[in-house]
Parts: structure tokens; sequence; C-alpha cells
């Protein structure tokens, strides 16, 4: 089902026939919301996988729900060694309206590399163990543990980069091996970033280093989505207790 929704897609403003998954955007509203509400449920995990090399990576919607970040910390400390990725999509440009977003407090759930049509049992376990050390905390809130507070470094983003086209609006270069499969890895200024056939490469002429991600995922082609810019950034939760 396609989670980026576009305004009115909720309420029912939207004129005349809807598209499928509109209809069941506003079923799931009607089952766990209304969005906005506070009979809407406290928390929605929602979880994809991804053809891009990013691991396990949480996604936040807010900087500042000390609820999903003392999460996201418990998972993130639980998974060690194995990283555990966050990614905040909270800036204005890119945020987007999620399914996920009906709960008052949503995260998201990606886990790659994984094709479509493809069942990987590494990638399977990793997604089972991310949801358990999402379900044990939220237990152990209800019984009533206290969360001390806690900084939580993520990822922040910045801005999504597109690949080069020509006059048509087709591809011109594709991903330069130096980053593919380099998510979560620093960008510097100067670093190659694409290739066209003939071998010319295009390079990161930012300011600052960054950290790419969703580098070369399948879906983001018809998007217009080379890979996501992001830039590291500390989070500050309170302590938390029910």
């Amino acid at each position: 089902m396609e989670r980026k929704l576009p305004g009115g897609a909720w309420s029912g403003d939207q004129k005349g026939k809807v598209p499928y998954e509109i209809e069941q955007a506003r079923k799931i509203n009607s089952l766990f919301g209304p969005k906005g509400s506070k009979n809407g449920y406290d928390v929605i995990l929602d979880l994809h996988n991804t053809t891009a090399h990013m691991g396990a990576t949480l996604i936040l919607e807010n900087s500042r729900d000390d609820f999903t970040i003392q999460m996201c910390k418990y998972i993130q400390t639980s998974m060690a060694p194995e990283s555990c990725a966050v990614l905040l999509i909270e800036h204005p440009g890119v945020k987007y309206a999620t399914t996920r977003s009906i709960a008052k407090h949503p995260i998201g759930i990606e886990v790659g590399p994984q094709p479509q049509g493809v069942v990987r049992a590494d990638i399977l376990r990793t997604m089972k163990n991310v949801v358990n050390y999402a379900l044990d905390f939220m237990q152990y809130f209800n019984e009533g543990t206290e969360f001390p507070p806690c900084s939580l470094e993520v990822y922040r983003v910045l801005e999504k980069i597109d690949y080069p086209r020509n006059e048509s609006g087709d591809l011109g270069a594709i991903i330069h091996p130096s980053l593919q499969d380099q998510d979560w890895k620093p960008l510097n200024p100067g670093d190659p970033m694409f290739i066209t056939m003939d071998g010319e490469v295009t390079c990161y002429e930012g300011e600052n280093t960054v950290y790419p991600t969703f580098v070369n995922e399948a879906a983001y082609y018809e998007k217009n989505q080379a890979f996501a810019k992001t830039e590291k950034v500390t989070l500050m939760a309170q302590a938390l207790r029910l």
C-alpha cells in the first residue's frame, strides 16, 4: 500500500472516485484513529523492507517526542552490536503524510537490503528482533518501568537528491560504485556520486560532509530520488515513566 498520502486523504475532502490506496488509508484511519484525536492508537509500527543497504533503520517523525526517542534508544541498545540507525524525517520539504502518523507515537521500520519478491531469513530475523524489542519496551513502560533521560544520535534528512537527467528527463547517470551500498557512510566534498555509461563522474559539491541513505532504492526511481542526504544530530529525551 502507498503510504505517502496527499492532503484531504483522511477526511474525505477529495471529490469523486479516489484511488484504492486512499480508500484503504481511510479504513485504517477509522480503525486506528481518527488521526489527531485522543482516541487514536498510541503506537503504530510501520514495517517495510528496502533494496538499499541500510540494515535495520528506525524512522522518527518528531524530534520532540520523548516516548519514541526513548523507544528508539531502547531498541538501538538492545540490537547492539548489530547496528540500528535512526532516520528523522521532519524537514517540511521532505516530510510527508503517512498511515502510521494516525498514531500518537508512530515509528517506521526499514530493513535491507532485500529485493522485492525475495524472502531472506537474515532480514526477517532482524525485523522480528526490532519488533520484539519495541514490544518489550512498551511492556516495560506499561509495567511502570522508569527510563532515565537519554540522548539519541539520529540522521536528519536534509533533501532528496535526484539522478542526473538528459533533456528528455531520462536517467543520464547511475550511482557511482564507491557510493553504492554505503548508506550511513560519510560523503565528503569531492567524493563521487554518479557515473555515466561513458565513465564521466559527478562528484559531491557541497560544503559539508553528509550521510546518504536509501541509496539506489528501487522504489524511488519513479519518485526521482537517487538517495536522501542527511546530517547527524543528537536528540534529547526526558525521563519517562507511566
